[in-house]
């Protein structure tokens, strides 16, 4: 077997909240984590592109993950963290309720999510002291697409 066909046996993931549960990412997609109103914003905001940010001289789109799950987003506290992600195609900011800390998981605090087989993007759900999080392939998250109507989706 190739080194690119082995699964880590263990990895790193940022862990944050949204619409009162826990999710954690690939922390290596992590570029950095800001306090909302610390970006200098520019551009009109949408339904759930919230508008162009510039991190860093990085300009980026920044998708406010709280309408994504609740439909609206909440009045953004003061401290709401937006987590800056480097994705194999660009680099794009996502604000969430907040960023809980990082963890490390192995292979056997991973299990599958019962009846999520079909969604492309959950990885599984990782156990760790006494926390879950429901892990997300980001890359594969931030590549789904409205088509059409309300709610329909496909993968970019």
């Amino acid at each position: 077997m190739s080194k690119s066909n082995v699964a880590p046996s263990r990895m790193q993931y940022l862990s944050f909240q949204l619409g009162g549960l826990e999710y954690g990412l690939d922390f290596s997609k992590v570029k950095e984590c800001r306090v909302l109103k610390s970006l200098e914003r520019f551009a009109s905001e949408g339904e759930i592109i919230s508008g162009v940010a510039v991190s860093r001289g990085v300009i980026m789109p920044i998708v406010d993950m709280r309408v994504a799950v609740a439909g609206s987003a909440p009045v953004a506290p003061p401290l709401t963290d937006v987590i800056i992600l480097q994705l194999s195609n660009c680099v794009m900011g996502m604000v969430v309720d907040g960023v809980t800390d990082v963890v490390w998981l192995d292979a056997t605090q991973i299990q599958a999510i019962p009846g999520a087989g079909a969604v492309e993007y959950l990885l599984g759900l990782g156990e760790c002291d006494g926390r879950r999080l429901i892990l997300v392939d980001i890359d594969r998250l931030m590549s789904i697409r409205r088509v059409g109507g309300k709610g329909a989706v496909q993968a970019a």
